[in-house]
Formats: structure tokens, C-alpha cells, sequence
């Protein structure tokens, strides 16, 4: 049986999927004050499943996208990333 909080990850991540779906990338690099733009919503989320699924639950220190802390991490100043 599928842990509970899996399947909760699994639905997340569909919605967010869902709503994303038709977003261009002019509409994602806007800022609309006082809310950070699309682009670093969907960076910051990255890099937060990056750091607690692939360096802390695996232990693997070389990261995929090691960028993504600088540029979308916690405490970073608000930015507007390329979308693509």
C-alpha cells in the first residue's frame, strides 16, 4: 500500500501540473508585487524537492541543478528567472 504522504506528493504535484498547463512565458516572468514571479515559484519548489528528496533522503551531495539555490533558495532575494 502507498504511503499516504506519497500519494499526497503525487496529487500535488498533478494540480500544480494542471493549473501550470497553458502558462507562457511572458505570463510566468511577471512580477506582480508584492509576489514573486511564476519562474521563481516553480524554481524555488525545485529546488526545495531537490534538497529534501535527492541531498537529504539519498544523501547524494552532487545535486542535479546546483544553481538553483543561488538563484531561487530560501532567504534569496526576489528574481525573475527564465522560464524556459
Amino acid at each position: 500500500m502507498t504511503h499516504p504522504l506519497v500519494t499526497q506528493l503525487r496529487f500535488a504535484r498533478a494540480e500544480f501540473r494542471r493549473v501550470m498547463d497553458g502558462v507562457t512565458a511572458e505570463d510566468a516572468m511577471k512580477r506582480l508585487l508584492p509576489m514573486n514571479s511564476l519562474s521563481w515559484m516553480v524554481g524555488h519548489l525545485a529546488n526545495q524537492e531537490q534538497f529534501y528528496w535527492i541531498f537529504l533522503a539519498q544523501g547524494v551531495e552532487k545535486v542535479p541543478h546546483p544553481s538553483l539555490n543561488e538563484l531561487v533558495g530560501f532567504g534569496r532575494p526576489a528574481s525573475i528567472p527564465d522560464w524556459e
